[in-house]
């Protein structure tokens, strides 16, 4: 049985620990009501965006198959990773860094190999887990998860869509993780470039527009695909928020379990240690008798 000082520092290092992860559980909770807000409040006008360009979509004769359009060859792909700045939020990096291998793996073996994937990086954890991949980001937007700018991201957008016209990349995925609640995070890829577009869906488009449909439709696209890399980003810091907030909580929880166990341990010890004493003392006054 450990002696009572081994003991005693264990408990205050549990102590200890117990009060930074119950502090950070706090902190985190705090954060995903503001992140959850934004997601939910963003969700429906991005819905809204995206029933609208339907409407507008199904009075056009013909798709363009052209500009954000256009289906060419996946050579050359780009893909946008979004995770945490720091750490202590359970798999949430994890689950980032292990999408990003598998899509490599299973669709862009030949390109990778090639080094013809580029990466661009929105948290910082993602980019240090896949740095043994061989994973190289040439560019990252850190600060754009502790301050989420729809402006920054427009400006993105604007760069990732000119690229891709250009023909500098044939595809562009996003890899982020999905909030569900606090407690479930799904690790999606999603495809942000071709723009596909199904327009088969039935709606009135019995409407006058000004300008006409084909301008419309070419207004509305490119704000359609910088919403979704918005969504994309607020998707992830609500998931951080949540994933660490959880992952605190357990922690706090299993430091509740092992005092208990330390503390029932520091009884029996001390209890052991009274008992000797007790015997010592009655053994020398019994010799002292002798």
């Amino acid at each position: 049985m450990a002696n009572l000082k081994e003991v005693r520092n264990r408990i205050h290092s549990v102590t200890t620990t117990k009060q930074i992860t119950s502090a950070m559980k706090l902190v985190s909770a705090s954060k995903l009501r503001k992140a959850q807000d934004s997601i939910i409040r963003f969700r429906p006008y991005a819905s809204k965006l995206r029933e609208i360009m339907v409407r507008v979509a199904s009075g056009l004769k013909n798709m363009p198959d052209n500009g954000i359009f256009a289906q060419r060859n996946p050579e050359k792909i780009l893909m946008v990773v979004f995770s945490a700045n720091r750490g202590l939020c359970g798999v949430f990096n994890a689950n980032i860094a292990k999408a990003v291998s598998n899509l490599i793996d299973e669709k862009y073996n030949e390109q990778f190999k090639a080094n013809n994937i580029d990466f661009i990086a929105l948290g910082r954890k993602a980019p240090e887990i896949l740095k043994k991949k061989n994973c190289i980001f040439e560019k990252n937007f850190n600060h754009l998860i502790e301050k989420p700018s729809f402006e920054e991201i427009s400006s993105i957008g604007d760069s990732i869509i000119s690229e891709y016209v250009k023909g500098k990349y044939d595809e562009v995925i996003l890899v982020y993780n999905q909030f569900k609640n606090a407690s479930i995070q799904i690790p999606i890829t999603e495809q942000l470039l071709p723009f596909n577009f199904d327009n088969t869906e039935s709606v009135n488009s019995d409407y006058i527009l000004e300008p006409s449909q084909d301008e419309m439709f070419e207004l509305i696209v490119p704000k359609t695909l910088k919403m979704q890399l918005y969504k994309a980003l607020l998707d992830s810091i609500a998931s951080e928020h949540g994933s660490r907030m959880t992952s605190m909580h357990k922690a706090t929880d299993n430091a509740t379990e092992i005092l208990k166990d330390l503390r029932l341990s520091y009884n029996k010890a001390r209890q052991a240690s009274i008992t000797n004493e007790i015997i010592e003392i009655v053994s020398g006054a019994e010799a002292l008798k002798g």
